[in-house]
């Protein structure tokens, strides 16, 4: 398959859908790759980089139409672009079905297979191909930037000789992707940065970052994200008015704001009002991730920065990822080639478009003539959370006392009736053997009850347990070797003194082990 990208026709869009480096691993899946010439030059890859990977440099947008199976792009296609494709061609880019209902009609009226990148399930395996969360992460860290290139003071906090400047104080509103960036980037450059969310549960997270979480003064159970694609359900109004009288108690103590709430295909919620702007201090910066659907601040005028008449900036730019189109390029196009490489599995550059799986399913919104908008859940199972255990209780002295007196009635028993057992064995071995085997078997019992009751009796306070079970054998050991050591044989004689110096290097062996490591232990 020919897979083919030309220069975005959305005003101002720097990325380009393609880059040098997929188009080598596209190579290894079978396929080949086209781009136009100058595609790529305001995301700064040049036509000889092409060129050197492979890529077959064509004249213009039609040309590469015209040679290619799959067309990749990053913005949704304008309706001449849909009208130049021919039926049977693939389109893999940025769709948004729900927005562009008339857009998905016309692309399944001719008849090609269109591929949405905002529309790859939020699941595990599917986080190679989302390209949402790729471009977030790069919209959230170039928010901080550009709130620090309009703040008039240092992000950090210095003391030097001309005196002490203090840190600027940043609140994220959202801890999504886009918000967790402008929080990690916010705290580097040495901001004091404040984090909200409407899912509590993310408070961990924000803090290991080294942010602090805004709480609220309020008790409501929050729709798991799993019913919005991953994103924060809408809110009460009840929590909404608790969460902008605390914006409002917020807005005169914070320098800047980042706010990056926003559900696709909805209206972004207004979480920054006009008063909250006009309470921040002259110079404060509100930067607006979500303006190309409305903004969530109230004054927040889309593809544009304003001042205030406070003296507060609002930047409303849409294309953040875009200025950064370098790196954003190189991301995206990464999405983009996971997801060729999901439907290229025998990487013999065939595409196989399983409607079977769950992510090619889910991305995919027009198929073979049909619309396949929007699409079922995806087959994956719920993992059923544990059932906490419950507390055990503390048993109090009264029911210690009563537990200890039935162990220790249990082990009585238990001993009794080992040694009526053993007994009434010796008994019945003394019926039939000699009076001389009878006894030595007898010291032989013995010897076993009392070297076991020995063994397992030792203290581990001052050994491991291994260790002082290790010293009771060797002891017993011992005691039978000196009383051996007197035998009028010299065989016994070398045997019992041999056990003596073995048993003897494991006793002391074991000390000398034991202390060092208590001397590790001891503060010097």
């Amino acid at each position: 398959m020919k897979i083919g990208s030309y220069a975005e026709t959305h005003a101002g869009e720097a990325r380009v859908g393609l880059t040098p480096d997929s188009a080598l691993q596209l190579a290894k899946l079978g396929h080949g790759s086209v781009i136009a010439a100058g595609a790529g030059a305001a995301a700064g890859f040049t036509d000889a980089a092409y060129a050197a990977a492979g890529v077959e440099v064509l004249a213009d947008a039609a040309a590469v139409v015209a040679a290619s199976d799959v067309i990749v792009k990053v913005r949704p296609p304008e309706p001449a672009e849909i009208e130049a494709m021919r039926p049977g061609q693939t389109l893999v880019s940025f769709f948004w079905p729900a927005q562009n209902a008339d857009l998905l009609e016309q692309a399944r009226a001719r008849g090609i297979d269109v591929i949405a990148m905002d529309m790859v399930p939020r699941i595990s395996r599917a986080q190679k191909m989302d390209a949402l969360s790729s471009m977030a992460n790069l919209a959230g860290y170039r928010a901080v930037i550009e709130a620090a290139n309009n703040f008039p003071r240092f992000l950090t906090g210095q003391v030097t000789a001309a005196g002490k400047v203090p840190p600027a104080k940043v609140l994220v509103v959202g801890a999504g992707v886009a918000g967790l960036a402008a929080i990690g980037a916010s705290v580097s450059l040495g901001a004091i940065t404040y984090a909200f969310d409407v899912r509590p549960e993310v408070a961990e997270q924000i803090e290991s970052m080294g942010a602090e979480f805004v709480y609220l003064d309020f008790n409501e159970t929050q729709t798991d994200g799993a019913a919005t694609g991953g994103y924060a359900a809408p809110s009460s109004p009840e929590f909404r008015e608790a969460q902008l009288k605390k914006f409002r108690e917020l807005a005169p103590e914070v320098d800047i704001v980042i706010t990056t709430a926003l559900i696709p295909g909805r209206p972004a919620p207004k979480l920054w009002t006009e008063d909250m702007v006009a309470a921040m201090k002259r110079g404060s910066v509100i930067v607006d991730l979500a303006a190309e659907r409305g903004g969530n601040c109230d004054l927040t005028v889309p593809d544009q920065r304003i001042v205030t008449d406070n003296g507060v900036t609002i930047v409303g730019y849409t294309d953040f990822p875009s200025r950064m189109a370098t790196q954003a390029s190189n991301l995206y196009a990464s999405n983009i080639r996971h997801m060729l490489a999901d439907l290229t599995p025998a990487k013999d550059g065939v595409i196989l478009h399983d409607m079977e799986d769950d992510v090619i399913r889910g991305a995919t919104v027009t198929r073979a003539g049909e619309i396949t908008y929007p699409p079922p859940p995806p087959k994956v199972q719920a993992i059923a959370a544990a059932k906490p255990k419950e507390k055990v209780k503390e048993p109090t002295p009264e029911e210690r006392r009563a537990a200890e007196a039935a162990a220790f009635r249990k082990q009585t028993v238990n001993q009794v009736a080992l040694l009526g057992g053993a007994g009434a064995l010796v008994l019945l071995v003394g019926l039939v053997a000699p009076p001389s085997f009878m006894s030595h078997f007898i010291v032989f019992v013995l010897s076993c009850f009392v070297g076991f009751q020995v063994i397992w009796n030792v203290s581990h306070s001052l050994h491991t347990p291994l260790m002082a079970i290790t010293n009771a054998i060797s002891s017993i050991i011992i005691l039978g070797a000196l009383m051996q050591i007197g035998s009028g044989s010299w065989l016994v004689i070398l045997l019992a003194a041999l056990s003596v110096f073995m048993a003897g290097i494991n006793i002391f062996g074991g000390f000398m082990v034991t202390r060092r490591m208590l001397a590790m232990f001891r503060k010097s």
